[in-house]
């Protein structure tokens, strides 16, 4: 390999993901799906007198003074503690030069055995009632997710949904009346303004770090190095200091208004060097109000390949000048196709918004949905002309679809629902998933009660409902439950599964 073949390779990982201490942290458990509100927005969720009141205190102009964001910001910003139970060794992704293991723990790495090992991270509370936003890497595959509030207080989460196309994540735990972060407009941000980063670095909780929006728009070519096809970079980039365990916090403005989910930095150490970047706030609204309203994230796409409009391009096509992106080619029956965009023609707005990098054009049609109707504005051998052009679905669909609702605290008739915190110290234990309900099937057939709640599965503590149901769904043969009655009475059951379990 070429000494400059060898340099470009080290420069791919100077993209350090900020929340993965330890290396890839794996997520185990379905979607959960709550019943209660699920049709309503973000926007609509964050509507509280309560959150207005504790935004009084922040004044239009922070004249160098950021404790008040740091008041408000501070209670709303979690540390996530994810566990995998780990391989004796692991194999290395063949599209990465260097493996994530050896850059966090030195060349050569393996575990020495098989294991739980955990990571760690930050969140975001969104609202009151729960619901947090983090990156997909800070939880990526984990067996247990545990939020530790800035108050100490601690629950085990459920993973709601994960979007690896723009690394966010999204969990609820058991709990109200939380405080949240509002919501501001990233698209409103400007070089230079003034940000505030909050987040759990090196596991040291609550710290906040000030800086400047050094850059809007950025590809890092992150989260498509890890195969994803449809991935959306149009990062923030600021130089607020920002190291492993911020990923997943918040970027605010300086009117306390979450603006980014920090995800990433740059640095040739894995530590902070001044580049960091954050998640834009309205593609996370997005990206959350899809996985609550429908279970997973709608992707729209355009249909087309594009290029980046530099001067070498505008010469070589002949072009105007260079604004806009240029088409290199139009999916045969895609949504451009069918709208008749032309390879050739340079894209210059999706509605009343500039399109000027193929960031921006990825981050602008991600905010839409399957079926939305977009206005294109394009130049076409120097003519400029609009074109409705009606969105698709990544599969060619032109509706949302809901994701499949097989329910995710159901085994085997039984269905599960997480205990409350109230209910763990009542019973004096650390863990456990309450039985919501029984239906024909083995549980019934072994005695189990209704409102027993379920401690350890073969030994292994139960840490969540999803998580329960993972697990048995993935045995088959005798297995021991054991738990609590709903008087308190220690009870053992012995389950002989079915020979072919559910998948």
């Amino acid at each position: 390999m070429h000494m400059k073949e060898i340099l470009m390779n080290r420069r791919i990982w100077l993209f350090v993901l900020a929340g993965c201490a330890g290396g890839a942290i794996s997520l185990a458990g379905n979607a959960l799906f709550s019943g209660s509100g699920s049709a309503k927005t973000l926007s609509d969720k964050q509507s509280s007198a309560s959150v207005n009141a504790r935004y009084a205190s922040i004044g239009a102009e922070p004249a160098f003074d950021f404790t008040a964001v740091a008041e408000v910001a501070n209670p709303a910003v979690v540390h996530i503690i994810s566990t995998v139970n780990s391989q004796p060794q692991q194999r290395r992704n063949p599209q990465m030069p260097i493996d994530p293991f050896e850059f966090f723990k030195g060349p050569g790495f393996q575990f020495e055995q098989p294991g739980p090992r955990s990571g760690s991270g930050s969140g975001v509370i969104l609202t009151d009632d729960g619901y947090i936003v983090t990156n997909n890497h800070v939880i990526d595959n984990a067996s247990k997710i545990e939020v530790i509030l800035n108050d100490k207080r601690s629950y085990i989460a459920e993973l709601v949904g994960t979007d690896p196309n723009t690394d966010i994540a999204v969990l609820r735990i058991a709990e109200n009346n939380l405080p949240f972060i509002k919501l501001g407009n990233s698209d409103q941000l400007k070089v230079g303004q003034w940000v505030v980063a909050v987040g759990n670095p090196f596991n040291l909780t609550s710290t906040v770090t000030v800086g400047i929006v050094s850059a809007l728009g950025r590809n890092i070519d992150l989260i498509r190095s890890n195969g994803n096809q449809y991935a959306i970079e149009n990062f923030i980039q600021t130089d607020a200091a920002i190291n492993p365990g911020n990923s997943g916090g918040a970027l605010l403005n300086t009117q306390g208004e979450l603006v980014g989910i920090n995800t990433a930095i740059a640095s040739e150490t894995g530590s902070y060097s001044g580049y960091a970047f954050a998640v834009p706030v309205i593609l996370v609204e997005k990206v959350f109000n899809d996985i609550t309203q429908y279970g997973k994230v709608q992707r729209a796409i355009l249909g087309v390949s594009i290029q980046d409009i530099s001067q070498n391009l505008a010469d070589e096509k002949n072009l105007t000048d260079l604004s806009g992106v240029y088409v290199a080619e139009v999916v045969d029956k895609g949504a451009a196709d069918k709208a008749g965009i032309q390879p050739g023609d340079v894209l210059l707005k999706i509605n009343n918004t500039a399109v000027n990098s193929s960031s921006k054009l990825q981050e602008t049609i991600g905010k839409f949905r399957p079926g939305d109707k977009v206005q294109v504005t394009l130049r076409r051998k120097g003519k400029e002309m609009v074109i409705p052009v009606s969105l698709l679905s990544t599969d060619g669909k032109s509706k949302p679809e809901l994701a499949e609702r097989e329910s995710s605290s159901e085994a085997f008739g039984m269905e599960l629902i997480n205990t409350t915190r109230e209910e763990r110290l009542a019973k004096s234990i650390k863990t456990g998933v309450k039985v919501k309900s029984l239906g024909k099937g083995v549980f019934k057939d072994a005695g189990i009660p209704t409102n027993f709640i379920i401690t350890h599965i073969n030994n292994q503590p139960v840490y969540s409902a999803a998580g329960a149901v993972s697990q048995l769904k993935s045995m088959q043969g005798a297995i021991v439950i054991e738990g609590l009655s709903q008087s308190g009475e220690e009870m053992v059951f012995g389950v002989k599964l079915p020979i072919t379990t559910e998948q």
